[in-house]
């Protein structure tokens, strides 16, 4: 049965939502677990999103992730493994009824993926125009192919590379700025 596409618009409880299932991943991972952030469009408020949680999590070690499969797996974690992007470890879990409730994208400090995520989340949650077009084509999306998330996603791909490329140059420039800031005050 293919799954039907849906997007809600955001809902103030999914901030609520990580912050309890971050707390959970940070035991079962132990001493490993560094940061845990939200990420995709639940972080977003501006737009509809998947009522999906999204959680990137940073740990020192992205081996060491493996030995603590039974942990997640107890938390009601699907583990599996890298799933196409190398020095990941991801994570999915449904609630009773088969509906996905999470994802957990681990990787190790550093990873360049790491920043990509957060990169994106804060470029939209600071260009609101940007927010909104990505907004709209996701309900057009949804609109066109309702049963089919391959598609929804195919359709998604260009807009965010799009992003992903503009929310690069973003950082680096805010970086420069807030650099250029701290050293006129000292």
């Amino acid at each position: 049965m293919p799954m039907q596409v849906r997007v809600d618009p955001h809902n103030p409880a999914w901030a609520e939502m990580f912050a309890i299932e971050a707390e959970r991943i940070a035991t079962a991972l132990g001493s490993n677990f560094v940061a845990a952030h939200h990420v995709g469009s639940t972080a977003i408020p501006a737009i509809v999103a998947k009522p999906i949680i999204d959680l990137l999590i940073e740990v020192a070690e992205i081996d060491a992730v493996d030995d603590r499969n039974a942990e997640m797996i107890a938390l009601g974690y699907e583990a599996m493994g890298e799933l196409g992007i190398p020095l990941r470890r991801y994570f999915r879990k449904d609630n009773s009824e088969g509906v996905r409730t999470h994802h957990v994208h681990v990787f190790a400090t550093g990873n360049p993926q790491i920043e990509r995520h957060l990169a994106f989340r804060d470029f939209m949650n600071a260009h609101p125009a940007w927010a909104r077009q990505y907004s709209q084509l996701k309900l057009e999306l949804v609109a066109r192919y309702p049963d089919s998330i391959e598609r929804y996603m195919d359709g998604k791909d260009s807009f965010i590379k799009q992003i992903d490329e503009l929310a690069a140059i973003w950082r680096s420039e805010s970086s420069k700025l807030t650099a250029g800031s701290a050293e006129s005050t000292t």
